[in-house]
């Protein structure tokens, strides 16, 4: 359970680290986009080597059919309803979180980490079965995401204690999710192929709603060098 602990911390501690980075650089709106694109690449890298392969491994491909779809799906649900209580924007650099509500802002923040923190605490309970490739990626996508978020929030009018105090909760949130991920896993395994595919599916779908169109929109073309770059990175940490 203590490596578990400290697995999360140490990807969680990107959301922190990235508003720290925010507030003192100020970064442009295009270095945010090409560090969003960077850590997309990554983490779509570590899905599909790492989350993707084991579910095909373990099961048959109509579970991975099926685990894809259920986690797109729920990730999906969750955010149209976040969405609808005021909390699309909660990740935009441009300020215009002002128009949203803080709470739906915070459960957004929150739902956006939680399949990194539950496979995160799985792969510790089972014995790495999630190698060094998610943990850099997880880090690495949670960087930009916070000093976006960080930046717009300011932008917004929020207090810079309260934005910390966001980070802060969200951190708290994922933890506990690594640490539900580690019991289940401690009692279940990975469940089959199942559950990998249901957090790759999530993932992948967070990553197309929120991260990536972004990245673009801020980083211009370049995103795609960026993006290929975090991909090779990630694929290079899986394979080592």
């Amino acid at each position: 359970m203590v490596e578990a602990l400290v697995v999360g911390v140490l990807a969680t501690s990107a959301l922190v680290i990235g508003t720290e980075i925010a507030f003192a650089l100020r970064p442009s709106a295009r270095a945010l986009g090409l560090v969003m694109a960077f850590g997309a690449g990554a983490l779509i890298s570590a899905v599909s080597f790492e989350l993707v392969l084991e579910s095909f491994d373990a099961d048959s491909p109509l579970v991975l059919l099926v685990g894809m779809g259920a986690g797109a799906l729920a990730f999906f649900a969750g955010d149209l309803l976040i969405d609808r209580m005021g909390g699309e924007h909660r990740k935009r650099s441009t300020g215009v979180q002002a128009e949203g509500s803080p709470l739906a802002i915070v459960l957004g923040a929150a739902l956006d980490g939680i399949p990194e923190s539950l496979v995160l605490g799985m792969s510790v309970a089972i014995g790495g079965e999630v190698g060094l490739a998610f943990l850099v990626a997880t880090f690495v996508s949670n960087l930009p995401e916070s000093m976006a978020a960080s930046s717009g929030l300011e932008r917004a009018g929020w207090r810079r204690t309260n934005i910390r105090g966001l980070w802060l909760l969200v951190v708290v949130i994922s933890l506990v999710a690594v640490v539900v991920g580690y019991a289940f896993a401690s009692r279940f395994g990975f469940a089959g192929g199942f559950v990998p595919a249901f957090a790759a599916g999530a993932i992948l779908t967070m990553l197309a709603d929120t991260m990536m169109p972004e990245a673009y929109e801020f980083g211009g073309a370049a995103v795609g060098l960026a993006t290929v770059g975090g991909f090779i990175i990630a694929f290079m940490l899986s394979t080592a």
